[in-house]
């Protein structure tokens, strides 16, 4: 079984194949196999009733979320569900006085199986799927299985500075994450590492090219200027410029030895740029360590996972 954030599997064939008829439900309960669909209801007793083509669904509070039942976990989980996918396992299919189909489902018994078989055996280094639940001032929360939250701090999303985690991220994104730690199941993550080194990011630019940026700080000595999420170029003070205006700037010259980037704003753009769909230099497998230092700096920028 492949634990996935929640919506990966929910247009697949398999899960169609399952929750199109009774028989599917029915054989799918006595596999125990992990099955979406769509939160159309949070009741007022906050039970989340669920879109299926063949029963009427329902997922009672208690079985919504882990630590739901114990207090660990606010409603607020369950609410926000609402319009969105939900995973679960079937745990019981009734026949109502009405005659309709009522199939009981588990979220929660669906998060503990992935927490107990896939996140539990996460090690730092792991490069792992997540999809974006929603951003704060400080960081990027996320989901990285059935359900399951994680964090990405601010500090964590790029080199390159950003303001808010919107400049990154947007709720729905479905993006790759570092393991930075793995406490007992509680994992902490990051995503700067997968976005290239200095080297390999100035290698998409030459000097004398002139290129979209996005402003992304305002000093007194010069506006830094984003050429890609983890690469900055410094050009000169300059009236009239805002945190986050789209800019085409002139490479004036690349410096591998200072790590530095010198640009000359050529004109300013009023249109919203929006977060990017990432081109990860690394998507896959496991890293020990990275270094985002240029060979020719002294100055070192590294994370290790060991």
């Amino acid at each position: 079984m492949e634990y996935r954030p929640e919506g990966f599997i929910y247009s697949t064939d398999s899960n169609k194949r399952y929750i199109s008829d009774i028989d599917g439900l029915s054989e799918a309960m006595k596999k125990g196999i992990i099955l979406e669909g769509k939160a159309v209801l949070c009741t007022s007793s906050h039970d989340l009733i669920i879109e299926l083509p063949c029963a009427r669904g329902i997922i009672h509070r208690e079985d919504g979320a882990i630590g739901i039942k114990e207090g660990k976990t606010r409603d607020i989980a369950l609410i926000s569900r609402v319009n969105k996918i939900v995973c679960f396992k079937v745990t019981e299919l009734e026949l109502a006085a009405d005659g309709e189909v009522v199939a009981v489902l588990s979220r929660r018994s669906a998060q503990e199986e992935c927490q107990n078989k896939y996140i539990q055996n996460l090690k730092k280094g792991d490069i792992i799927d997540a999809k974006v639940t929603h951003l704060e001032q400080f960081g990027c929360f996320v989901d990285i299985g059935c359900g399951i939250p994680s964090l990405i701090p601010i500090d964590s999303m790029s080199v390159s500075r950003i303001s808010h985690p919107s400049d990154r991220f947007y709720a729905g994104q479905n993006i790759k994450a570092v393991v930075t730690e793995n406490n007992n199941g509680r994992i902490f993550l990051t995503h700067k590492e997968l976005l290239g080194t200095w080297t390999e990011n100035a290698a998409r630019f030459r000097v004398g090219e002139t290129v979209p940026g996005i402003v992304r700080s305002i000093e007194d000595y010069g506006i830094f200027v984003e050429l890609a999420p983890n690469l900055a170029g410094l050009t000169e003070p300059r009236e009239g410029i805002r945190t986050g205006q789209s800019v085409s700037v002139y490479i004036k010259a690349i410096l591998p030895e200072k790590m530095k980037i010198k640009l000359i704003i050529v004109d300013t753009c009023c249109e919203e740029i929006l977060p990017a769909e990432y081109d990860y230099f690394i998507s896959t497998g496991h890293i020990d360590s990275w270094v985002y230092s240029s060979r020719e700096s002294d100055k070192i920028i590294r994370t290790d996972f060991v």
